[in-house]
């Protein structure tokens, strides 16, 4: 919702403003200019990003307008979930989780949760590190390097997308100088022509500049900066899991874990303790 506000505010800000100072409207209109500029830097990050960056910018540019896959409610989900997890694992054991893990799918505890059971990913994750335990697994500061090391790397790859799109930005200003270069170029070429030819086809060679920059500042930039908010908000729903896994390995009861847990996640994203308690206290018998 505030990123299209924004667009509109933007938009009307600049074209409005020249507009009301009496400038010709008609004169931005260069589709060529834009071309020039956005098919270069749409070109450059395809050469300098491999498929699953581009694919990933593709898939998540929606975050913009959408806002982080996981909202308040989602946490409130997800930490429920847990306390069900390891309830089932402190009164049956950790092998009990096994026919959960090995098909989530088709596990009715995952079922009763649909919001956390339809992220797959995230769901993987948490199978992986319950299926360690099922095997086996004790140490809790072991299994948190491991942690650490997933973590990271999920956090690099959602980096590199949000910097891709930022580099794109960073370039647009100088690819408005090029077009405004061609368009000064163009113009060399009809110099014969009289004064108020020459002054449209200057004027339009400098849209290309200021498209550079207005396309790089007003839009793609800040584009970036939301994705890279929107990923880092999104990277509190696997710290959360971790935080509750590891109080868990340790002895901790389900309601301590969860507590650990929910203490890691942002104010804007932490329900309260009065607010989880009655969630899992009202949530469906196993």
């Amino acid at each position: 919702m505030f990123a299209i506000i924004g667009i509109v505010v933007t938009i009307v800000s600049v074209i409005g403003g020249y507009a009301f100072n009496g400038g010709h409207l008609a004169v931005l209109f260069q589709p060529f200019e834009w071309l020039i500029i956005v098919g270069a830097a749409v070109g450059s990050m395809l050469l300098g990003n491999p498929k699953t960056i581009i694919l990933g910018i593709a898939k998540n540019l929606s975050l913009v307008f959408k806002g982080a896959h996981h909202g308040k409610e989602a946490y409130v989900e997800l930490l429920s979930m847990m306390y069900a997890v390891f309830k089932l694992a402190k009164t049956k054991g950790d092998l009990a989780l096994e026919s959960h893990v090995e098909k989530p799918d088709e596990s009715p505890l995952f079922n009763k949760f649909p919001g956390f059971n339809g992220d797959h990913h995230t769901r993987t994750f948490l199978c992986d590190y319950l299926r360690l335990l099922t095997l086996g697994t004790s140490n809790a500061h072991e299994l948190e390097v491991v942690i650490d090391g997933e973590l990271e790397a999920h956090h690099k790859h959602y980096h590199e997308m949000s910097h891709a799109v930022n580099l794109m930005a960073d370039a647009m200003p100088a690819l408005g100088i090029v077009a405004a270069v061609l368009g000064v170029i163009h113009t060399m070429g009809s110099i014969t022509e009289p004064p108020e030819v020459l002054g449209h086809l200057i004027g339009a060679a400098l849209v290309g500049t200021f498209s550079g920059v207005l396309l790089s500042y007003a839009f793609f930039a800040p584009i970036s900066r939301n994705m890279q908010l929107c990923f880092d908000s999104d990277s509190y729903y696997l710290t959360a899991i971790k935080a509750g896994l590891l109080a868990h390995m340790q002895g901790y009861a389900p309601q301590v874990s969860i507590e650990f847990a929910r203490k890691i996640l942002p104010d804007e994203l932490r329900p309260t303790f009065q607010e989880l308690e009655e969630t899992v206290t009202n949530l469906p018998p196993d």
